[in-house]
Order: C-alpha cells, then sequence, then structure tokens
C-alpha cells in the first residue's frame, strides 16, 4: 500500500460487500480477510440485497445515505437501540424521526 491513497470512500451494506465477495470469489481465491470478512456478512446481515437496497432508499428520506446504511446493516428493535448508533454523532436525531424509522424498518423485518 505504500504510495497509495483513497481518491474517495462509498458506504456500502453488508449486503453489497457479500454479493461482491461471493462474485470475486467464483473468479479468485480470496485471502484471509475477504474469507473472514464474507464468513461475518454471511452471519450477520439478514436482508437480501434488493430488500436492503429498497430499505436504504426509504431511511434516506429521514437520514443521510452513511446512516442508513448503518441502520440497515444492523437492523435495531427498538429506540434504545437506534440511540446506540447516534450516541457518537453530533447529528440530534429527534423522537418522531426515530420512530419513523422503526416503522420503515419494521416492513422489513
Amino acid at each position: 500500500m505504500i504510495g497509495k491513497k483513497a481518491l474517495e470512500t462509498n458506504p456500502i451494506s453488508m449486503t453489497k460487500v457479500k454479493k461482491i465477495l461471493e462474485d470475486f470469489s467464483g473468479k479468485f481465491e480470496l485471502n484471509y480477510e475477504q474469507d473472514l470478512t464474507l464468513e461475518h456478512v454471511n452471519k450477520f446481515s439478514e436482508l437480501s440485497l434488493e430488500d436492503s437496497e429498497k430499505l436504504i432508499d426509504e431511511l434516506e428520506n429521514v437520514v443521510k445515505r452513511k446512516y442508513a446504511i448503518k441502520i440497515a446493516d444492523i437492523l435495531p428493535e427498538d429506540l434504545s437501540d437506534l440511540r446506540l448508533l447516534f450516541a457518537k454523532e453530533r447529528i440530534p436525531i429527534k423522537k418522531e424521526n426515530m420512530e419513523e424509522i422503526l416503522d420503515i424498518l419494521n416492513k422489513y423485518r
């Protein structure tokens, strides 16, 4: 990695990572880190890629994309879990918005 730098970063969901790694593993052998990542996303991703993308699109109406992806990956079950996701963030989220997020999440469970 000497002399290389990231030009831009875009957050992606675990389901997208899963698809990318599965496609890559069909052509090449995964290294140790990639194999661990694939194992992790297989264990913890609960939604399909299509449902995940729809969920993220709906959540973007309430919060920014990076937060929508984080919420879609973790799928918090109640208000206290959702508050934990935003505990270190500097953006204030209203209780009404959090309840709206939970209503959107309940459609995809």
